[in-house]
């Protein structure tokens, strides 16, 4: 597996990263969705104190990956309770 050295610019710096060649587009696409989403924060709230907008960042992410976690768990049970009327169904149908 090959390996590049990647610099992704998030809130005025830049990090340096060691990537998969893979993984590359992903990580540019993810800080390019964070750029955007801090921009929205100082838009929204004024704020300029680049270490506020990143705690703001991380904690409305967070909050975001919680939502989608929950909503996802509904829907595993949802599609599972289905699943188990259908085989209660096919286990009564006599073939032949």
């Amino acid at each position: 597996m090959s390996e590049l050295s990647i610099k992704i610019r998030l809130a005025d710096r830049d990090y340096p990263m060691r990537v998969a060649a893979q993984d590359e587009e992903r990580l540019r696409l993810a800080g390019r969705m964070l750029n955007e989403r801090l921009r929205e924060f100082r838009d929204q709230y004024g704020i300029q104190d680049k270490q506020d907008l990143l705690a703001m960042l991380a904690l409305a992410t967070m909050a975001d990956r919680l939502k989608v976690g929950k909503e996802k768990d509904g829907t595993d049970a949802a599609l599972t309770e289905r699943i188990a009327r259908l085989d209660e169904l096919l286990s009564g149908v006599v073939l032949g």
